[in-house]
C-alpha cells in the first residue's frame, strides 16, 4: 500500500512547495491554541488578587493592572497569529490538495490514452469514470487532511497533555486515564463504519454503469418503453447505496454521545477534585492581604477543563479522519492501479517509421483476448493480401472477423505467429506510424460533439476545404452538407446524434480516407447505408484509390462480391479464400449465406 500511496503522490510536483509548509503553520497553530489556556489561567489569577486601592498600596494595584493589560494584549496577539496560521494552512492545504488533484487526474488520463484494447478491456469504462471522478475526488480530500488535520490534531493532543500536566500537575491523570477508553470507542465505531463504506464504493462502479448504459441506449429504452423499469432498477442500486451510507453515518453518530459523556466526565471529575485540592490547600496571605494558593489555583483548574476539551475533542477528530481516511485507502488503491497498468502494446526501441505499401501477411497467427482464456479466439490463421487488393470479409457473428483486422493496426497483439504490413512485422513498426497507414472505420461508428470539419480533421488535422469535400465525395457523403447554410461547420452533436446511421458511416468512412492511408479497413461500416449507396461507395474506391488496399468486413455478399478475394471465417479459422465464382461453387458457408440472402435454390 505503500508504494500505492507514493505512486499518488509524485503527482504533487509543483504543488509540493505548498504541501511542505502547511505543516509548519499546523505546528504554530496548534502550540498557539495550547498556550492561550495558560495565559487565561494567569490572566484569572491576576484578577483575582486585585483589590480596592483603600486594602493595598496604589503602586501595587496600578502594577497589578498594568499586568492585567499587558496579558489581555498577549492573549489577542496570540490568537490573531494563531488564526493567520489556521487560515494559511488552510490555503496551503486547499492549493496542495486541488492540485495534486488536477495533475493525478491528467496522469490518470494520459495513461488511459496510452493503453491498449486488451488494457482498456481489463477496466470497465464506467469504472474508469468512476475511479477518475469519486476516488480522485477521494483522494484529494484525505489528502488536504493529511498536511493538515493529521498534522494539527496529534500536536494538539501532545501539547495540551503536555500544558495540562504544568498547569495541573497530577491532574492530568484523569485525561490519561479517559483516553484508552475514548481511543477503544472510536476504534470499535471506526472498524465498524469501515466495511460498510468498502461495500459502497464497488457500489458506485454499478450505479454509474447504469447511467453509462442507459443514456448511450436511450433511444432504444425509448422505442421498448423501458423508462420505467430503468428508473426501477437505476432507483435500486440508488437506494441500496443510500441505506449503506445511512447504516455507516448511523454508526459514526456514536461519536457524538460517546464525545459529550467523556467531556462531561472529565469536567466532573476536574471541577470536583480540583474544588477539594483547592480549598484544602489555599492559605491567606496577610502581608499581601491575598489567597495563596500552594497546589492549584481556580485559573488553572479553569485551564485544565479548557485543557481536557482540547484533548478528548482531539481524539475525536482524529477517529473521524481516520475513518476518511481509511475510505481514501480504497479509493487510492483503485486509482494507483491504473496507474501501474503497464500498456501491453508498446513502440520497439528503434521502431521503423515508413510502411512502403499495403501488403499483408498473416503466418500462422494464433490469438485471444484473455491470457486465461481456455480457447483461442483465432487459430492457425494464414492470410496474404498483395498492397492495392481489395478484400472482402465474410463469417457469421463470432467468427472471428473483427479480430482479424484488429490485428493489423495493432490493437492488439498475436498470442503466436506474425502479423507483415509491406515485409515488416507489425510489432516493429512506430505506433503512429503504423497507424496512419492503417486507417480504420471500427463497427460503432463515433462521432465527437463539434463540427463536420472538427471531426473529420480527426484523420488529418491539417486538412484543407477541398480535401474534405473530396473525401466526402468519395464516401458519398456530400449529401450531409445539403439543407444546411454551415457547410463544413454543421454541427454535430455528443456521438452524431443529430446524423441518421447511413450518414454517420459515411462521415466516418470520409474521416479515415483524410488519413490517406496505405489500407483502409471497413468493419461492416457501410451497414446502415443502402445497397445502391454502397455500391458507389466501393466503386469510388476501386476507381479513385486502385493503390490503396481495401479490407472490407460485411453481412451482405453484395457488398464483397466483386472483391479480388474473399475470407470466409467460421469459428476463429479461416474456412476459405477465394473470388465470388470460386466459392459459390466451392464454399458451402458462401453458398448458404448467398442463396439465403438471395432467395435462390432456398427455402422461401
Amino acid at each position: 500500500m505503500l508504494k500505492k500511496i507514493k505512486l499518488i503522490l509524485k503527482s504533487t510536483r509543483e504543488y509540493k512547495k505548498f504541501a511542505i509548509a502547511t505543516p509548519f503553520f499546523m505546528l504554530i497553530e496548534a502550540a498557539l491554541e495550547c498556550a492561550l489556556p495558560f495565559i487565561m489561567s494567569i490572566l484569572v489569577d491576576t484578577i483575582a488578587q486585585i483589590k480596592t486601592p483603600g486594602d493595598m498600596l496604589v503602586t501595587s494595584y496600578n502594577a497589578l493592572h498594568l499586568s492585567v493589560v499587558g496579558l489581555i494584549i498577549l492573549l489577542v496577539g496570540m490568537a490573531t497569529v494563531s488564526m493567520f496560521a489556521g487560515i494559511m494552512g488552510g490555503v496551503l492545504a486547499g492549493k496542495a490538495s486541488v492540485g495534486l488533484a488536477a495533475n493525478l487526474r491528467a496522469d490518470y488520463y494520459k495513461k488511459i490514452q496510452s493503453f491498449s484494447f486488451a488494457n482498456i478491456d481489463k477496466f470497465s469504462s464506467s469504472s474508469l469514470i468512476t475511479r477518475m471522478t469519486t476516488d480522485i475526488n477521494n483522494v484529494q480530500m484525505s489528502f488536504q487532511m493529511c498536511i493538515r488535520i493529521v498534522i494539527r490534531v496529534p500536536l494538539l493532543l501532545i501539547f495540551s497533555v503536555v500544558m495540562a500536566s504544568i498547569n495541573g500537575g497530577n491532574m492530568v491523570f484523569i485525561f490519561i486515564a479517559l483516553i484508552p477508553v475514548v481511543a477503544i470507542g472510536l476504534i470499535l465505531i471506526g472498524k465498524g463504519a469501515m466495511g460498510i463504506f468498502r461495500r459502497v464504493f464497488k457500489r458506485y462502479d454499478k450505479l454509474n454503469e447504469s447511467v453509462e448504459e442507459n443514456v448511450s441506449g436511450i433511444r432504444v429504452v425509448k422505442a421498448y418503453v423501458r423508462e420505467a423499469y430503468e428508473k426501477e432498477k437505476f432507483n435500486n442500486a440508488s437506494d441500496s447505496m443510500a441505506k449503506d451510507f445511512i447504516k455507516a453515518e448511523k454508526i459514526i453518530a456514536l461519536n457524538n454521545p460517546l464525545m459529550n459523556t467523556t467531556i462531561h466526565i472529565s469536567n466532573i471529575l476536574v471541577l470536583s477534585i480540583g474544588s477539594s485540592i483547592i480549598a484544602s490547600h489555599a492559605s491567606y496571605d496577610a502581608i499581601n492581604n491575598v489567597i495563596a494558593y500552594d497546589v492549584l489555583s481556580p485559573g488553572q483548574m479553569s485551564s485544565l477543563l479548557t485543557y481536557g476539551i482540547q484533548i478528548l475533542s482531539s481524539l475525536m477528530i482524529f477517529s473521524m479522519v481516520l475513518v476518511m481516511l481509511f475510505m481514501s485507502l480504497e479509493s487510492i488503491k483503485r486509482v494507483a492501479e491504473v496507474l501501474e497498468e503497464e500498456p501491453t502494446i508498446v513502440n520497439p526501441e528503434n521502431p521503423v517509421m515508413e510502411v512502403k505499401d499495403g501488403s499483408i501477411d498473416f503466418d500462422k497467427v494464433d490469438f485471444k483476448y484473455f491470457e486465461t482464456a481456455e480457447k483461442n479466439t483465432l487459430e492457425d490463421i494464414d492470410l496474404h493480401i498483395k498492397s492495392g487488393q481489395f478484400v472482402g470479409i465474410l463469417g457469421s457473428t463470432g467468427s472471428g472477423k473483427t479480430s482479424v483486422v484488429n490485428l493489423i493496426s495493432r490493437l492488439y497483439d498475436v498470442l503466436d505467429g506474425s502479423v507483415k504490413v509491406a515485409g515488416v512485422d507489425v510489432k516493429n513498426y512506430d505506433l503512429k506510424t503504423l497507424r496512419d497507414n492503417v486507417s480504420v472505420v471500427l463497427q460503432k461508428n463515433v462521432l465527437f460533439s463539434g463540427t463536420i470539419a472538427s471531426n473529420l480533421r480527426w484523420g488529418n488535422k491539417e486538412a484543407t476545404e477541398d480535401e474534405m469535400i473530396e473525401a466526402l465525395t468519395h464516401a458519398q457523403a456530400l449529401e450531409v452538407l445539403r439543407g444546411s447554410t454551415d457547410g463544413l461547420n454543421r454541427k454535430v452533436e455528443q456521438g452524431g446524434a443529430n446524423f441518421s446511421g447511413g450518414q454517420k458511416q459515411r462521415l466516418c468512412i470520409a474521416r479515415a480516407l483524410l488519413k490517406k492511408p496505405k489500407i483502409l479497413i471497413l468493419d461492416d461500416s457501410t451497414s446502415a447505408v443502402d445497397t445502391k449507396t454502397d455500391r458507389l461507395i466501393r466503386k469510388a474506391l476501386k476507381e479513385d484509390l486502385p493503390h490503396m488496399t481495401k479490407i472490407v468486413i460485411a453481412q451482405r455478399i453484395s457488398s464483397i462480391e466483386d472483391a479480388d478475394q474473399i475470407v470466409v471465417m467460421n469459428d476463429g479459422r479461416i474456412d476459405a479464400v477465394g473470388t465470388h465464382d470460386e466459392l459459390i461453387k466451392n464454399n458451402k458457408i458462401y453458398q448458404e449465406v448467398y442463396y439465403t440472402q438471395n432467395k435462390v435454390g432456398g427455402e422461401e
